[in-house]
């Protein structure tokens, strides 16, 4: 049974202190309120105002899993405060380690903060979680696709356009990279895991996948200069810098430039243009790059 008493003390007292440079927000001049304010809060969990209220206000339908889970990440719960906001709820908390999408606080912190920077979490198959505006600027939104599709190890065997982000002469490296991480992914985890579906569905359907996955290739690594050919700005060189969460396997990139580079303009006039249209990555185009990460 839901504790409506309790969930509503919980989520107030996490939304009083939350402070909003903790979440990406400017505090302002004349702010009144101690941690955030509802509306805040709510924008945050990507849900209405009268919606998040009512919930503080021991009020509304008992939620379901998808909006405790919104509410765990917006309010930047740790695991423990996430499983606390599902008992609470009268839910079951979702399982922990690899197969978790909650996001530490710890890495949303980092994230909210480089405002100037393209970065993204992503999990350990190479699937988005979050992206910074400037992340979406460089490879298109790609925290929307579902299913296998939502890793770019899938896409970069499936679809085509996965690879226009990519100059043609480091696809075949890039291909053994993916296969390589895959399988040691698929080791790591077992025959049941996520990795190693992935691994049967490409398996019978590419015969490039197929080729490498028979040479059991493993510790591809790739350089820290990656290359790429964004439709707008052109070439550009980036540097990648990776952290990682051990609890739950999830990485941090982030992605700079050379001050001075040509590539570090570009970079500022990204910042400028924003995110390209939709269909650069949806309607086979490029998508986003984590050759390192699959």
């Amino acid at each position: 049974m839901i504790d409506r008493v309790g969930l509503a003390q919980f989520l107030r007292r996490r939304r009083e202190v939350l402070q909003p440079e903790d979440v990406g927000l400017p505090r302002g001049q004349r702010r009144r309120t101690s941690g955030l304010r509802r509306e805040e809060a709510a924008a945050l969990c990507h849900m209405s105002t009268d919606y998040y209220a009512r919930l503080e206000r021991e009020r509304g339908p008992r939620p379901s899993e998808q909006m405790i889970a919104a509410i765990a990440q917006g309010l930047h719960l740790s695991l423990d405060e996430r499983d606390h906001l599902f008992r609470l709820a009268g839910q079951h908390p979702p399982a922990r380690g690899a197969t978790s999408e909650h996001i530490g606080p710890g890495l949303l912190r980092i994230l909210d903060r480089l405002v100037d920077t393209p970065a993204e979490i992503v999990t350990e198959l190479g699937e988005t979680l979050r992206q910074t505006s400037l992340g979406v600027a460089l490879t298109g939104d790609t925290t929307g696709f579902t299913g296998p599709s939502r890793s770019i190890g899938y896409r970069w065997f499936t679809e085509p356009g996965a690879r226009l982000l990519y100059p043609q002469e480091d696809h075949a490296f890039l291909s053994r990279r993916y296969v390589s991480g895959l399988r040691a992914v698929a080791a790591r985890r077992g025959p049941g895991s996520r990795a190693a579906h992935l691994a049967d569905l490409l398996y019978p359907e590419n015969e490039e996948f197929r080729a490498l996955w028979d040479s059991h290739e493993v510790g591809v690594r790739i350089d820290d200069v990656k290359r790429l050919l964004h439709p707008e700005v052109g070439a550009l060189e980036l540097h990648c810098q990776t952290l990682l969460d051990t609890e739950q396997s999830q990485l941090l990139l982030v992605y700079t430039a050379v001050p001075g580079s040509e590539t570090h303009e570009k970079l500022q006039l990204l910042s400028v243009i924003g995110a390209p249209s939709a269909a650069w990555h949806r309607h086979g185009e490029p998508v986003g790059p984590r050759p390192d990460e699959t």
